[in-house]
């Protein structure tokens, strides 16, 4: 599957921006665009349907909150589901991968220094 990541951040500070705007403007069944900066973290907005790879990330964190649609979030020993207004923090080293099987909004928070797709 092909990912379309953007990390340019889109907003700075005191530009406000319309998530679910984005998200319904999004076609491609897996994208996701770099918001706003907080501190030295990044806010990312996601639309998600399928599976991303599996992977890790060696330094950084990874905030996973669902604004619409049911994402499982796949780690070694057990798989985590989440609904609307439903998130997790993956800890930094942890292997793990997104699915969702239907169209899903996802926001995202972690360090800007993240390799969305692993390390």
């Amino acid at each position: 599957m092909d990912y379309n990541i953007k990390t340019d951040v889109k907003f700075g500070p005191l530009e406000s921006f319309d998530a679910g705007a984005m998200a319904a403007a999004g076609t491609e069944r897996w994208w996701n665009q770099s918001l706003c900066r907080v501190n030295d973290c990044v806010t990312r907005l996601g639309v998600f349907e399928g599976e991303f790879h599996w992977h890790k990330h060696d330094l950084e964190d990874e905030v996973f909150f669902v604004l619409e649609g049911h994402l499982f979030l796949d780690l070694e020993d057990r798989v985590v589901e989440l609904e609307p207004h439903q998130g997790i923090c993956v800890p930094k080293g942890v292997l793990h991968r997104t699915r969702a099987p239907r169209r899903t909004v996802v926001l995202m928070i972690e360090a800007a220094t993240v390799t969305p797709t692993g390390d």
